[in-house]
């Protein structure tokens, strides 16, 4: 009787242990097989699924008139799924929460001035799609600034946490801190500053906007910069896609028209 007892008690134990093992070998599966096909499942549903701010102008952004999320970025990736065949998606996270976002699978791709110098090892990335480096911004009757080294002893409005403001001091300047580049550019026209540092694209797209013509980009300094759409890593043939949508772009020159769009002149090179 112990030995029939022990017998069903074994092979119920078995069953169970196979059962689990299959089910830990699907799941394992099925984990490290979704992004080997995540285009496949992207393409049967149509829609590309995107994470972006929405708060970061004029990449970014949601219009007040329209009250519709749109931008550089937001536009650049419109057309790369409609190259695609697909519906663009956006759902919008803040920053800090942006690559856990697309770590957990919430959205397919982030699209939002993403650098990829020091994610490279986490994360898959595209092709670049902008360049852009640090300008030196001053009056726009102010011929005396044309290289870094006229820089020193100038004195220059920067917000004291950014890199623009390491750059500036690095040049010799003397700084005046200040909350952003809007309070930079009017202190310059004021006469108290004779320069800021700030980002190539967001100030071409400030004179552009604003129509203001009593400040000029003085120079340009520093490394250029790329940004790209970041994906999981394994994202395969879905970065491979988005690549040759860009290529395309760029080739019949789309990216150039949307570039021009927003800040006045091509900003993918």
């Amino acid at each position: 009787m112990k030995k029939a007892i022990f017998a069903v008690l074994m092979t119920l134990l078995i069953t169970v242990t196979a059962a689990c093992g299959a089910s830990g070998d699907n799941a394992d599966n099925k984990n490290t097989g979704s992004d080997k096909n995540l285009w496949s499942q992207i393409k049967d549903k149509g829609v590309l699924t995107i994470g972006t701010e929405g708060t970061y102008e004029p990449f970014t952004y949601h219009d007040k008139k329209a009250d519709k999320l749109t931008g550089y970025d937001v536009e650049v990736m419109q057309e790369v799924a409609k190259r695609l065949g697909l519906k663009a998606e956006f759902k919008e996270t803040q920053w800090d929460s942006m690559f856990a976002g697309l770590n957990s699978k919430r959205f397919d791709v982030i699209a939002n001035q993403v650098g990829k110098k020091g994610r490279e090892d986490k994360y898959d990335f595209s092709d670049p799609y902008t360049t852009s480096q640090a300008v030196v911004v001053t009056k726009a009757d102010n011929n005396s600034l044309k290289s870094e080294k006229d820089v020193k002893g100038k004195k220059a409005a920067q917000s004291l946490t950014s890199n623009y403001n390491d750059l500036a001091k690095k040049a010799g300047a003397n700084i005046e801190g200040v909350e952003g580049m809007a309070q930079s550019f009017q202190l310059i026209q004021q006469g108290r500053v004779d320069l800021t540092y700030n980002d190539k694209l967001a100030v071409l797209n400030y004179l552009k906007t604003s129509g203001n013509k009593n400040l000029k980009i003085a120079f340009e300094t520093g490394e250029p910069q790329t940004t790209h759409f970041a994906f999981r890593k394994g994202s395969g043939e879905l970065v491979d896609k988005v690549n040759s949508a860009l290529k395309d772009m760029k080739e019949d020159g789309t990216l150039s028209k949307i570039g021009k769009k927003w800040f006045g002149e091509n900003v993918t090179q």
